[in-house]
């Protein structure tokens, strides 16, 4: 909830955001249901419910729909993010690993991921300490590409050194 809100107060009035699937961007949903100076993408039926009821402009990806995660995910996802650009994306992960990269569960997910990367002026990766030096099945991108990233204070010092050599700002809650 922590990292969900360092998350939240980093979106500025007017910006477009992006909103994936993950338990930790499902957190920053509610804290972002009053703003009605925002557009949310999101690939997330979860985050989707959240914001329906009012508040931001909300548009929902489309694609294949992912039941474990509750998502819209896959190439089908691919018109509607090729046609957009967000002033920041939050994206979470399953596994984070200097070498293996940001990782998950699922192929398809991944693709997801990855076009959304693409097209984000600025990448907030939020992941809880779990998932410092996991890696999952697919990667979708680098840790390096983030650059924010925001964690717990749980997650390895030499891990957020590293990103720091790197370049990505991080910030512990």
């Amino acid at each position: 909830i922590r990292i969900a809100a360092a998350a939240a107060d980093r979106v500025k009035p007017g910006s477009s955001i992006f909103l994936d699937g993950g338990s930790t961007i499902l957190a920053m949903a509610p804290l972002l249901r009053e703003r009605t100076d925002l557009t949310v993408v999101t690939n997330s039926l979860r985050v989707a419910a959240e914001l329906a009821g009012g508040g931001p402009t909300l548009i929902v990806t489309g694609g294949e729909f992912r039941r474990r995660s509750q998502t819209l995910v896959g190439p089908l996802t691919e018109p509607v993010l090729d046609a957009l650009h967000v002033d920041m994306a939050f994206v979470g992960t399953i596994g984070l690993d200097l070498e293996a990269g940001l990782t998950t569960t699922d192929p398809r997910e991944a693709f997801t991921k990855r076009l959304i990367l693409r097209h984000a002026r600025q990448i907030v990766l939020v992941a809880d300490s779990t998932k410092a030096g996991k890696t999952s099945f697919v990667r979708f991108g680098s840790p390096d590409q983030a650059h924010v990233f925001i964690t717990d204070a749980r997650t390895p010092a030499p891990l957020l050194r590293a990103l720091r050599r790197k370049g990505v700002r991080t910030v512990v809650v």
